[in-house]
């Protein structure tokens, strides 16, 4: 059984195994209706899945390209005034933090000169 609620249109906006406040109505077995509300559930909980795992890899990335940039940096591939003024206070800033937290030295087996 499924408890349901809809909108003015007669749409479900809703659909639960339990009783609910607000719920408009109830479903006894599985309909097309049923099937479509579930398939859509399911669709939407895999976008926001993936969302979830970007996110998560978004984070990650950033520490990928700050390692990136200072390797390039030491290695004199480029450097810091190649870029635009906002993203040298970025990275400045983003290495002050991490030196903090113990630097970048230890993730690249470089001397201790600072980064910039």
């Amino acid at each position: 059984m499924y408890y349901v609620q809809r909108n003015e249109e007669g749409q479900l906006t809703r659909v639960e195994s339990e009783p609910f406040v607000g719920m408009t109505g109830e479903i006894f077995s599985q309909t097309p209706e049923i099937a479509a509300w579930n398939n859509a559930r399911d669709v939407v909980d895999g976008t926001l899945q993936h969302r979830e795992l970007l996110q998560r890899s978004d984070l990650e990335m950033v520490r990928v390209l700050d390692d990136l940039i200072f390797l390039l940096i030491q290695k004199g591939v480029i450097t810091i005034t190649d870029l635009p003024p906002m993203a040298q206070v970025k990275l400045m800033n983003r290495a002050q933090a991490r030196q903090g937290l113990g630097g970048l030295e230890d993730l690249l087996n470089s001397d201790d000169q600072g980064i910039f």
